[in-house]
């Protein structure tokens, strides 16, 4: 059922009662309202019980939020008249402003999420972007969790926008909430988003805090009912972070690999001097022995010309993966201006993938998707105020760049 064809008669009588109420009372203006989106289960049941209400009061207002995409309390008629009132007065659904949405000749969408506006009422310097990719029986939703990166890996456009501060758990949320009421009233499929990545912009275990509460929301029956095979969390390799997630949520891992030795890894990606392949190796054999099963976890291995994409880089990476059970995706680069890359071109790629596959190695190729509105892997930037000098620091490396090619075409 959605919101469209709930009868609004009791909502509008409700309305006068909360207005008598606060007339009454002038709590309104003095109470901080508590923001439900993004709060699990468990959580939303303690709000209840503070409010002396049953714990099932908790369910019923998950499937309003995430099933039908109701937002006003007052107009959750299976609560009481007395609830929703109160509920009005106290509590609330907070969703960033949408700033952009465009959708890619592909059909991969992409919006631009404000997630400072609701308290300045202008842009922020906090944008950030959440990416719909459609296929065949499925739509992903690559979800961010952070305002820029807190990591510099040296590939990603996104890295070089800096970094601002972690999304709380009702940002994340809110991305898939927003995401699904603009494809559901589009007239896409009744479930249109069947997985979700948090692949977005930032370093999810990085964001632990807020991560775990809003991954708990997306699994949740009452919530958006997301398979644990279907909800992957994508890590640089935050092992101290790895081995807790096991300790709250089920979700399937991928791991932005991208080289198979310390040297080339410390230059991709500065985390691996903090966390090395072979520390990092463990942490992924601990994480396939706690999953039933043993889940693969997925390798994104962004391919860039003769750098990372030789055959011996192909071997090494062969002999890292050992019998771990995995699948190795390979991600055509996708360049951005003054990046000092190039992509690999399509028969490096398949020799490379043709490598792989000869020792056993699960291996695809990622169809690059949303290039035409940046919205491929490693573009998304949204619009970051770095507490950060990456930002700084890359614009004036762009500008020594651009001052050289000038000297080199003018020579």
């Amino acid at each position: 059922m959605s919101a469209d064809t709930i009868n609004t008669a009791q909502p509008e009588q409700a309305k006068t009662q909360l207005g008598k109420a606060v007339a009454e009372s002038g709590a309104e203006s003095s109470v901080k309202r508590v923001n439900l989106l993004g709060m699990p289960r468990a959580e939303l049941k303690a709000f209840f019980a503070s409010l002396n209400e049953k714990p099932f009061r908790a369910d019923q207002v998950m499937k309003w939020l995430y099933q039908r995409g109701v937002t006003d309390f007052l107009q959750m008629t299976d609560l009481s008249m007395g609830l929703r009132t109160r509920l009005s007065a106290v509590a609330e659904v907070a969703l960033p402003k949408v700033t952009y949405h465009h959708v890619s000749n592909d059909g991969t969408q992409k919006w631009l999420l404000d997630v400072g506006a609701a308290n300045s009422g202008q842009q922020t310097g906090s944008v950030i972007e959440t990416v719909f990719i459609p296929e065949s029986g499925r739509g992903t939703l690559c979800v961010s969790s952070q305002v820029g990166c807190a990591l510099d890996c040296d590939f990603c456009s996104t890295g070089k926008q800096g970094f601002q501060r972690d999304l709380t758990a009702a940002e994340i949320v809110a991305q898939v909430f927003i995401a699904h009421q603009a494809l559901f009233k589009a007239g896409e499929v009744e479930r249109p988003i069947t997985n979700v990545v948090m692949m977005g912009m930032g370093e999810p275990l990085l964001n632990f805090q807020h991560l775990i509460p809003a991954l708990q929301v997306m699994l949740s029956d009452f919530g958006y009912g997301i398979s644990k095979r279907r909800l992957t969390v994508s890590t640089s390799g935050i092992v101290p972070k790895m081995d807790q997630l096991m300790d709250h949520v089920d979700v399937s891992l991928a791991v932005s690999l991208h080289a198979p030795s310390d040297s080339l890894r410390n230059k991709l990606v500065p985390i691996n001097k903090k966390y090395p392949l072979n520390e990092l190796k463990a942490a992924c054999q601990r994480y396939s022995e706690f999953q039933a099963r043993r889940r693969r976890i997925t390798f994104e291995y962004v391919m860039l010309q003769e750098v990372n994409d030789r055959l011996e880089d192909a071997d090494r990476l062969i002999d890292w993966l050992g019998d771990l059970p995995c699948k190795v995706n390979l991600i055509p680069f996708n360049p951005f201006p003054y990046a000092g890359y190039k992509r690999s071109s399509n028969t490096r790629i398949a020799k490379f993938q043709a490598k792989l596959l000869e020792a056993g190695v699960v291996t695809t190729v990622r169809r690059t998707r949303g290039d035409d509105i940046d919205a491929a892997c490693g573009q998304l930037v949204g619009q970051v105020k770095d507490r950060t000098r990456r930002q700084r620091d890359w614009r004036a490396a762009t500008m020594i760049f651009r001052e050289n090619e000038g000297e080199i075409a003018c020579g």
